[in-house]
C-alpha cells in the first residue's frame, strides 16, 4: 500500500474538482486529484454539451419542416434525418470537447493523479482501491452526482437507458418513453420527436420544466402538449413485452391509455455520489439524503476541514455553479485555516428546449415561502406576452411568457420566470441586474433596441413600474 502525505486531496476529477485542484495549487503544491473513472466532465461528457449538438439537429429538422408560413415552401419530403449521421456528429463533437477538458488534467503532474475508487478511513485519511492511502490535511468532497433510477424499472434490462447512454447510440430509435418532465427530460424528449422519434413524457405532479410560477407553466403545458404527447401526472406500469419492447400502462384524471417503445428514458433527477465514500467513518453532519451539510459561501463542511463542491453538494447542480463552487472550495482549502466567502451570483437556469425556459433570482415558489401571507400585498409581478411582441412575431417565434418579480417597498427586481424565444439572453440581463441590485426604475434607463425580442422585457418592467 503506497502510504501519501497531502496538503490537499481532491477526491472528483469532474468540473468542480478540476476547479477546486487548480485553485488549491495557488496555495501549494502538494495538493493530489482523485478520479475514479475517467476524466472529462459530466457537462462534456453526457450533459450540457452533446444534449445541445442533439438540440441544434432536431432545430435543423424542425425549422424545414415549418417554412411555409414565411411563403418558402419546401418539399418535405425530402427533409429526411439520417439517425447514424446525427448521432456521429453527436459523438465525434462530443469527443472533441471531452478532449479539451482531458488535455487540461493531463497538463496537471502525473504524480499528483491518482485513478482509483476514493473511501474515507478516517477524517484525514482517504484510502485509494487497495493500492494508495493519502493522509490529508484538508480533503474536498467533489463526486459529482449519477442519474436515479428506480428499482422497478431494472426488469427492463438494456431497454432502460438514463441520458449517457443516449449519447452512445449509433443511430435513432423509432420510440422513446420518457419519465421525468424535468430539465433532462424536456430537453431530450422535445430533441427526439423533432428528429422524428415517437415520445411520451411521463412524470407526477403536473410539473413541467422546474417551472414554479403557475402562469407561466400553464403557458409551458399548453406550448409542449401540441407538440408532444405529455403525461405530467400518471399513474405507470411498465414492463417488457414479448418481442422485447416497454410497455408502459398508464393513467391519468380517468384517462387509461399504453404507449410502447423502444426505451425507458429514466430522467427523474440526479443522485450525488456521496454513499459510498465512507462517510459512516466520519463524525459528519448530513442531510436528509446523506450529503454532507455545507455553507453555500465558504462550501465547508461541519468538520472544518472538509469541504464539499459540484453536483455532490446537492446545492446547484448546474456547470457555471460547480465551477464556483469548486473554486471557493479549493481556494478555502488552500489556505486553510483562513476560511473565506467566496463570490455566491444570482441564481441563472435555463432550459434550452424551444421555446426555452428560464429562471433569474429568486423562484415564485422561493418568494412566496419568503413572503408569506404578505406576498400579493409586498411583491408584484411586471409581465408580458410574447404572442404579439413584435420581433417574436416577425420571426414567428411568438410564444410564451415572461414574469418578472419585484419588491414593493424597494422596487429592486427579486427573480423572474419565463418561457419564450431565446430567453437565455433575456435571462442573462435580468441575472445581471439582480446581482447589480438594480430597481425596475434603473432596469428601465438601460439602453433597449429597436426591434428586439428585449423589448418584451421592458414591456414586462414598465407593467411592474405601474405597480409599484
Amino acid at each position: 500500500m503506497k502510504q501519501i502525505k497531502a496538503d490537499v486531496a481532491v477526491i472528483g476529477a469532474g468540473t468542480a474538482g478540476m476547479g477546486a485542484f487548480r485553485n488549491a495549487l495557488r496555495f501549494t503544491d502538494n495538493v493530489y486529484l482523485i478520479e475514479n473513472n475517467v476524466y472529462g466532465t459530466t457537462c462534456a461528457r453526457v450533459g450540457c454539451m452533446p444534449s445541445k449538438l442533439m438540440i441544434a439537429a432536431a432545430e435543423a429538422r424542425h425549422h424545414a419542416l415549418h417554412t411555409d408560413p414565411f411563403g418558402v415552401h419546401l418539399d418535405k419530403s425530402s427533409v429526411r434525418v439520417d439517425g447514424a449521421e446525427v448521432m456521429n456528429r453527436v459523438k465525434s463533437e462530443r469527443d472533441r470537447f471531452v478532449g479539451f477538458v482531458v488535455e487540461d488534467v493531463m497538463a496537471w503532474d502525473e504524480s499528483k493523479r491518482i485513478m482509483g475508487h476514493a473511501k474515507f478511513i478516517d477524517e484525514h485519511t482517504v484510502q485509494v482501491d487497495d493500492h494508495t492511502q493519502i493522509r490529508a490535511d484538508r480533503i474536498v468532497i467533489a463526486t459529482g452526482s449519477r442519474p436515479v433510477v428506480f428499482p422497478q424499472w431494472q426488469v427492463l434490462g438494456d431497454k432502460l437507458i438514463v441520458n449517457d447512454d443516449v449519447f452512445s447510440w449509433d443511430t435513432l430509435p423509432e420510440s422513446v418513453a420518457v419519465f421525468g418532465p424535468g430539465v433532462i427530460g424536456l430537453e431530450l424528449g422535445q430533441a427526439l420527436s423533432r428528429l422524428g422519434v415517437r415520445v411520451e413524457i411521463f412524470g407526477l405532479g403536473g410539473l413541467l420544466g422546474g417551472i414554479s410560477d403557475p402562469v407561466v407553466l400553464q403557458e409551458a403545458v399548453e406550448i409542449f402538449s401540441a407538440e408532444m404527447t405529455l403525461h405530467l401526472d400518471a399513474q405507470t406500469e411498465t414492463q417488457l413485452t414479448a418481442e422485447g419492447k416497454v410497455q408502459v400502462r398508464w393513467t391519468q384524471e380517468g384517462e387509461r391509455g399504453t404507449f410502447t417503445a423502444d426505451y425507458l428514458l429514466a430522467a427523474t433527477g440526479r443522485r450525488p455520489n456521496v454513499d459510498n465514500l465512507g462517510l459512516e467513518n466520519l463524525p459528519i453532519e448530513l442531510d436528509a439524503r446523506g450529503v454532507p451539510v455545507a455553507d453555500p459561501h465558504t462550501m465547508q463542511t461541519s468538520i472544518p476541514h472538509i469541504f464539499i463542491a459540484g453536483d455532490a453538494s446537492n446545492q446547484l447542480p448546474l456547470l457555471h455553479e460547480a465551477a464556483d463552487q469548486g473554486k471557493i472550495a479549493g481556494d478555502n482549502a488552500g489556505r486553510f485555516p483562513n476560511v473565506q466567502a467566496g463570490l455566491r451570483r444570482s441564481l441563472l437556469g435555463v432550459v434550452f428546449t424551444h421555446p426555452q425556459i428560464a429562471t433569474v433570482g429568486a423562484r415564485f415558489a422561493t418568494l412566496q415561502a419568503q413572503y408569506g401571507e404578505r406576498f400579493e400585498r409586498d411583491v408584484v409581478i411586471g409581465q408580458v406576452s410574447f404572442c404579439n411582441q413584435g420581433r417574436s412575431r416577425v420571426m414567428l417565434v411568438n410564444k410564451g411568457v415572461l414574469r418578472v418579480y419585484a419588491d414593493k417597498a424597494t422596487g429592486r427586481l427579486l427573480g423572474a420566470e419565463a418561457i419564450g424565444p431565446a430567453v437565455e439572453h433575456l435571462a442573462h440581463l435580468l441575472a445581471w441586474a439582480h446581482q447589480m441590485h438594480m430597481t425596475i426604475p434603473q432596469m428601465l434607463e438601460m439602453p433597449f433596441y429597436h426591434p428586439v425580442i428585449e423589448e418584451g422585457l421592458r414591456t414586462a418592467l414598465r407593467d411592474a413600474a405601474a405597480k409599484l
